[in-house]
């Protein structure tokens, strides 16, 4: 914790999120319903599309096993997952409600920014973490409502197939389009400006977690005893937005979004340093040449 400022600022700005939560919150004076949903993604996009070489990319998309992994365990072996967990939970104390919730959240694509970020961070496979982002969330228009079909037997989902192109459009493709006809034809001049992508990468996320939490805190409508709350922290089910606007439960259904999101942000950031070491230890593993007998 001494060597990692990351993680000093996330705790920095969830404290801040807890005295001030109204500044960040929906409506507020950071505006996150269009800062973080349009401006944030889109520069992060942006960010990647001029620092990622165009090679990377190409080379990237045709990685089908990589994406064949990430979107099999996303879309098929983590609901399975979730379903089989929530079978057992439903003899428990838990809100049948917040059961459902948990199976419906479970079957949503990730988020992309924090997963483009954290893996940039890592120094992980970039290239391969904006494909799988951008693929993933406009696979899952159609994925899911049919998962929640097959799980639930449920056919009141409605899913704005226009609207959410639309936003992958401007906040995805496009910036990473821009990004790279910039890098490509300005390369020269970016590497003389020096720019700062990781620091620039690290503010958004933080911006990020601390408009996370301070929709979290500032959250009224969550009518649950404290020990099934404190069950679904611990559970930890992965969650992207509630779909059943409207619904009487909604206040038990909204619980698995608002804990999981903050806590897979926080969770990821303070884990950059463990896995970027892996990753270095890996790779000097690799360097070394194979041991023989005659070595010895």
């Amino acid at each position: 914790m001494k060597n990692n400022h990351f993680c000093c600022g996330i705790l920095i700005v969830i404290l801040f999120a807890k005295l001030f939560p109204s500044i960040g919150n929906a409506g507020g004076i950071l505006k996150p319903e269009i800062t973080v949903k349009y401006i944030a993604v889109s520069v992060i996009f942006l960010n990647s599309g001029l620092t990622l070489p165009t090679e990377e990319l190409k080379t990237a998309i045709f990685q089908w096993q990589l994406h064949l992994l990430v979107q099999g365990f996303t879309f098929v072996v983590f609901p399975l997952i979730v379903y089989g967990l929530v079978s057992v939970l439903q003899y428990t104390f838990l809100h049948p409600a917040l059961l459902e919730g948990m199976t419906i959240l479970s079957t949503m694509p990730p988020p992309v920014s924090s997963a483009i970020i954290l893996t940039k961070s890592v120094g992980g496979n970039e290239a391969a973490a904006v494909f799988n982002s951008a693929f993933g969330s406009m696979l899952g228009i159609f994925v899911t409502p049919s998962l929640i079909l097959l799980l639930l037997g449920s056919s009141n989902v409605q899913v704005p197939t226009q609207k959410i192109f639309q936003q992958l459009f401007t906040t995805v493709v496009l910036p990473l389009i821009i990004g790279q006809i910039i890098r490509n034809s300005q390369y020269r001049w970016l590497q003389r400006q020096r720019i700062p992508f990781r620091t620039i990468g690290h503010v958004l996320i933080l911006f990020i977690i601390y408009t996370t939490f301070c929709a979290t805190f500032s959250r009224t409508d969550i009518q649950m005893d404290t020990l099934s709350l404190l069950s679904t922290i611990v559970l930890s089910i992965p969650v992207i937005e509630i779909i059943f606007e409207g619904d009487p439960n909604i206040s038990f259904l909204s619980v698995p979004l608002l804990v999981y999101n903050p806590m897979q942000i926080v969770l990821g950031g303070m884990s950059i340093s463990l896995f970027r070491q892996w990753l270095i230890d890996q790779k000097t593993k690799r360097r070394k040449p194979p041991f023989h007998w005659y070595h010895v």
